[in-house]
């Protein structure tokens, strides 16, 4: 910048040769000076208050804008912010195989509390006491008033009428998280198949759902898989048909005074498990903890159908039986001689009361459920053949069932398969599987011989495995178990024009201590299919240490026990199957013989 003097000397000799004051030039050079200062400083001052005037006019217009969204949304209480990924609280609904929901998510809260902002944490702790009865309200008082605590949570979810309460105490430092909860509709229905949930990572605004057992855990991932965009997972049970189910189970476990039931009913084409049940049970919306002593199976968490692996008893014999006509060993029709005495490896094989059936044809081997004759034919088919022929069928391994537990229900057999093995294991003695196994193997005799593996997911059509055994042997065995109903053991197994057949085992339970048996202590089966003659289902009830009681003396047996429970409940499901009874078949049907002594 340049600057004018204020005295020019060529202006100053100009004033003095004119006699002018030369005073007079500075003092105008000087008032022009200062006005430029001060035409700059106001040009200065002015751009200063321009930018500030920008500053808080955009300032007030981002307030401006910020309380507009504010009041156009939801009011929600303050929440801290979660560290790391973002919790995924959604998750997919379960529905029935007719698209009825099983489980769901609902809107829910949860409830916390920052201590350091209470005015009154002991009247708080009381009321929040009264609310919920299961807080410890010393514990409550004493995180609220130590001043260790700056976040505590209350209650992890809570019901609308609860919400309103904790907001009627008024106290600032109580605060409420939005989340989602896993809700079961139906209560204790399917209570073992669902299994549960519970909450994974959390943070006050979002709780992660995750399965804790049933098919919620095993299909953990694809039920939070937000690929799904919300489509629900289709399971092959039919909610009415369960239901009906579980309340003739139910009714049959009071009535023979059991300790515990389980039953199965299976498409004998898909493997789709139409329904399945196991007594007791619990609500999935409160599941209770795991025992932690005693026996596992004294838990209503406990899986009978599928965890529970017992000695099935004769429901065992038809496989023997089967296979042996299979290998061409025997016919229908070929007689076996029953008569005592029987050794094998040193041992008495005995049967049912003492029974002496004489030389009886394989067919009477199933209907009068001999153990001798059955044992006949498991020599003849030899400890190797029986061995893989079980083995093919399923019973050396695990269920795979679409839920976690079914990898509990291990089968228990014999590290060395001997020839007495055979024989035991051919009437259900010695080899120890679920009811759940059990319907798998019927499933094949019903179908015409072809594998078929349980699911509990919806199929498109049939999906059959290998054969295991030729029509004509699966066709032979049918009409044995349906002798079984007409003629034999079962004769409380018909229901009138479903064409039941079936097998009876009565298996006493093996003592936890000490070894042996006990002598009044029972596992009851009764595994059946129908129609006999066109199969479609597979239904098997399990009853543990059933006891009928009606009569002089207390009845322990299959039949008299889980038979009855078995043709209740068909002739209650069939209809919503959608079988009519065959009346006409019935008119026809030659063999109406009234029932042998039940076993």
């Amino acid at each position: 910048m340049i600057r004018t003097p204020l005295r020019p000397l060529a202006r100053i000799l100009e004033a003095r040769q004119k006699g002018e004051n030369p005073d007079a030039i500075e003092r105008e050079n000087l008032r022009i000076r200062h006005e430029q200062m001060r035409d700059k400083s106001r040009v200065r001052a002015e751009g200063r208050l321009l930018v500030l005037g920008l500053t808080f006019f955009c300032a007030f217009s981002v307030i401006g804008a910020r309380m507009g969204t504010l009041a156009a949304t939801e009011p929600r209480e303050p929440r801290a912010h979660a560290s790391g990924n973002s919790i995924i609280a959604s998750r997919a609904d379960i529905t029935d195989r007719r698209g009825r929901v099983l489980a769901t998510n609902m809107s829910t809260h949860s409830l916390y509390a920052h201590p350091h902002q209470m005015i009154e944490p002991e009247r708080t702790a009381a009321e929040l006491v009264r609310i919920f009865p299961d807080l410890d309200h010393e514990r409550l008082l004493r995180d609220f008033t130590s001043g260790k605590r700056k976040f505590l949570w209350v209650k992890k979810k809570i019901s609308p009428e609860q919400m309103q309460q904790v907001h009627d105490i008024g106290e600032p430092g109580l605060l409420f998280g939005p989340r989602e909860m896993r809700l079961y509709p139906n209560g204790a229905l399917m209570a073992h198949v669902l299994g549960g949930s519970s909450f994974g990572r959390e943070g006050v605004h979002a709780a992660e759902v995750i399965g804790t057992a049933g098919i919620e855990k095993y299909l953990d991932e694809q039920l939070r898989d937000p690929a799904r965009e919300g489509a629900p997972v289709q399971l092959s049970l039919d909610l009415t048909v369960q239901s009906v189910t579980e309340e003739v189970l139910d009714a049959g476990m009071k009535l023979m005074n059991a300790k515990g039931a389980a039953s199965v009913l299976m498409d004998v084409h898909t493997g789709e498990v139409i329904a399945i049940a196991s007594l007791p049970d619990f609500d999935p919306n409160k599941r209770p903890r795991p025992l932690v002593e005693g026996n596992p199976s004294d838990s209503p968490l406990f899986n009978r159908a599928v965890q529970g692996v017992y000695e099935l008893g004769s429901t065992f014999k038809i496989f023997a039986a089967t296979q042996a006509l299979d290998l061409g060993l025997v016919n229908t029709n070929s007689m076996i001689d029953t008569r005592p005495p029987f050794r094998v490896g040193g041992h008495s094989i005995g049967e049912f009361e003492n029974h002496n059936y004489g030389e009886i044809s394989v067919e009477q081997i199933i209907v009068k459920s001999s153990n001798r004759g059955t044992g006949k034919l498991a020599l003849a088919i030899g400890p190797a053949r029986q061995q893989e022929f079980l083995k093919s069928l399923g019973l050396f391994e695990p269920t795979p069932l679409e839920i976690v537990e079914a990898q509990g229900g291990q089968p228990l057999y014999p590290t060395r398969w001997t020839e007495l093995s055979a024989v035991t294991i051919s009437y259900g003695h010695g080899l120890s599987a679920s009811p759940l196994h059990l319907a798998a193997g019927y499933a094949a005799i019903a179908n015409g011989g072809l594998q078929v593996k349980p699911t509990l997911l919806k199929q498109n059509g049939p999906h059959l495995g290998t054969r295991l055994m030729s029509e004509a042997s699966a066709a032979a065995a049918r009409d044995m178990l349906r002798k079984v109903v007409t003629e034999g053991t079962a004769s409380f197994g018909e229901v009138p024009g479903y064409f039941v057949g079936g097998k009876t085992g009565t298996s006493e339970k093996p003592k936890e201590r000490g070894g042996g048996y006990y002598k009044d202590k029972n596992i009851n089966t009764f595994a059946s299919i129908f129609p006999a003659h066109d199969p479609r289902y597979v239904l098997v009830v399990t009853l543990d240490e059933p006891v009928e009681t009606s009569g002089t003396k207390p009845r322990r047996t299959a039949g008299w026990t889980a038979v009855p429970v078995a043709a209740e409940m068909i002739g209650r499901i069939a209809p919503l199957l959608g079988l009519r009874p065959d009346v006409a078949r019935l008119q026809l049907e030659r063999v109406m013989q009234t029932s042998a002594p039940v076993h």
